[in-house]
């Protein structure tokens, strides 16, 4: 397990984990965009393979937490839904409200999440529907886990169009949250793309030791708080 790093170290590496993490999406959007000749992909897979291999002169293992996030907070650098070090997230910037108990996504989603010709997967919306629905409540203090989500798609959404997901802390009883999310068009706000709904689960410590034990850490965000 790599060892964790002071302050002054994490936010350097942290600079160059966000950097890397823009070239790779900027790499996956050609990649799922280009049209050049067979030959030219042939010399970007090579190329391709070089770099994988400079990467893996040191991993961490599967179960283990990257040194640039902080697991008590739920940080999470290489999020696929808003890690600034993830090649696959779109990646999406939230703002936290937790006077409000709700949160608010901005994203715009690129070809590398195309459903149909045109529009964004409807699983990615799902995804970024549960990450505002649990974030809510973790902003406002309720740590948890999706124990259920439903998805009501009204419109499709477009590639290249920003969007706004807002989610929003209900109620909470015991370790149990619900939150309710909606998705829209940054330009249109008045009309709702997709929503969502989903109950929130805080495991108790003991329970959270368990799941997360191989990890070594302590994973606070996702636990009960007194």
């Amino acid at each position: 397990m790599a060892d964790e790093l002071s302050a002054e170290e994490r936010h350097i590496r942290r600079d160059a984990v966000a950097e890397l993490g823009q070239a790779l999406r900027e790499l996956v959007d050609a990649a799922v965009r280009t049209e050049v000749p067979s030959d030219r992909l042939g010399d970007a897979t090579r190329a391709a393979r070089e770099l994988t291999a400079l990467l893996s002169e040191e991993l961490r293992e599967v179960h283990e937490i990257a040194t640039v996030d902080d697991p008590a907070t739920g940080e999470r650098w290489y999020s696929p839904v808003y890690g600034p070090g993830s090649p696959v997230a779109p990646p999406m910037v939230v703002e936290d409200l937790p006077e409000e108990r709700r949160c608010v996504g901005r994203v715009t989603v690129g070809k590398q999440h195309e459903g149909p010709p045109g529009l964004v997967h409807g699983g990615v919306v799902a995804t970024l529907l549960d990450h505002v629905l649990a974030r809510s409540a973790r902003a406002a203090g309720h740590g948890g886990l999706t124990a259920s989500l439903a998805v009501t798609y009204r419109r499709p959404a477009h590639l290249g169009v920003p969007l706004v997901v807002t989610g929003e802390l209900v109620s909470v009883e015991g370790r149990r949250a619900t939150a309710t999310a909606r998705v829209v068009a940054e330009d249109t706000p008045e009309v709702t793309l997709a929503e969502g709904e989903a109950t929130l689960v805080a495991l108790r410590a003991d329970r959270a030791s368990e799941v997360f034990a191989r990890t070594g850490r302590d994973v606070g965000a996702w636990t009960s708080r007194g």
